[in-house]
């Protein structure tokens, strides 16, 4: 049981620089079963991300957590310049071939993909103008990936800082996270779909806490998909089902994140683009106190502008 808890992903994977937790595929094959479809999942937040990417004059953005490529398709298809990049290649497949599939719409033929380290993230994308971005994106609960091992966030604060540099001055940083505060406090993940995940095949998600020296660490979710209806919805839906999927009822996978509380992640990122920064935070893209106990959490920092 001890060992169930702390085994942070499959055996074999690495453990050097940021940990790649999709690293033996099995995750990245069923993620967008979790998430559900590309439709479903970005009409809930869709409009909201736009209309301040417009209220900004954003035009180019970076997305550091482009996974699949759920996010970054969603901008590519409303005709912004999208640079995309991710610590795991296992990941990064599924959108390079959605690329190449649409390559001969000009949108998705300048579509850039990459594979980059949040702690070097400044040097992998050494060939991209680093003028910087009018928006850079994280999201989906994807920065919590990033374990604090050290005990002293000092990685987080690393990541952050490169995610400064890569924003122009005056331009935005939209990050988010899970409510880790609810969780903390109450012990498990809320069951069913959120703003975020959309997906009907998840059976279950088992929570698991570890705390050092009385201090939250990790938060571990075992997910549980139901493979059988997962086949059932794509076929009503037109699609075949994967067969890397395998016949297995269900499918599992695991995944480890570090729980970021509230009130410090505001300060992590106020430390990072300087006190000068314009902040804001939303519970499930609502002005906070609008939903008694959000999903999730969105922040978003303007770097200051260049002084005249």
């Amino acid at each position: 049981m001890v060992d169930s808890v702390y085994r942070t992903r499959s055996l074999g994977v690495g453990a050097q620089g940021i940990p790649d937790q999709y690293a033996d595929g099995k995750a990245a094959k069923v993620w967008e079963l979790y998430v559900g479809s590309k439709s479903e999942r970005t009409e809930v937040y869709k409009s909201w991300i736009c209309n301040l990417l417009k209220t900004k004059n954003c035009k180019t953005i970076l997305d550091v957590a482009c996974g699949t490529g759920v996010d970054s398709l969603m901008m590519v298809e409303e005709g912004y310049t999208v640079t995309s990049c991710d610590a795991s290649d296992k990941m990064l497949k599924y959108a390079l071939k959605e690329r190449w599939t649409r390559r001969k719409e000009e949108a998705f033929d300048k579509w850039v993909i990459e594979e980059a380290n949040w702690l070097t993230l400044v040097e992998d994308l050494e060939d991209i103008d680093h003028s910087g971005f009018d928006a850079v994106m994280c999201l989906g609960n994807s920065f919590p990936h990033l374990p604090d091992f050290e005990g002293n966030l000092m990685n987080q604060k690393i990541s952050m800082k490169n995610f400064q540099e890569m924003v122009k001055p005056g331009g935005i940083m939209m990050i988010d996270h899970r409510n880790y505060d609810a969780i903390l406090d109450k012990g498990n993940v809320p069951q069913g779909k959120n703003i975020y995940y959309k997906g009907s095949c998840t059976k279950d998600i088992k929570t698991s806490l570890v705390y050092v020296n009385g201090r939250p660490h990790m938060v571990t979710l075992d997910y549980t998909i139901d493979i059988d209806k997962a086949k059932k919805t794509l076929e009503s839906e037109g699609h075949s089902f994967p067969k890397h999927m395998g016949t297995e009822p269900y499918s599992n996978f695991r995944l480890s994140y570090y729980p970021h509380r509230l009130n410090a992640f505001s300060e992590l990122l106020k430390e990072a683009f300087g006190p000068d920064c314009k902040y804001s935070v939303y519970g499930d893209f609502k002005p906070l106190g609008e939903v008694e106990t959000p999903a999730y959490y969105i922040h978003i920092v303007e770097k200051p502008p260049l002084k005249a």
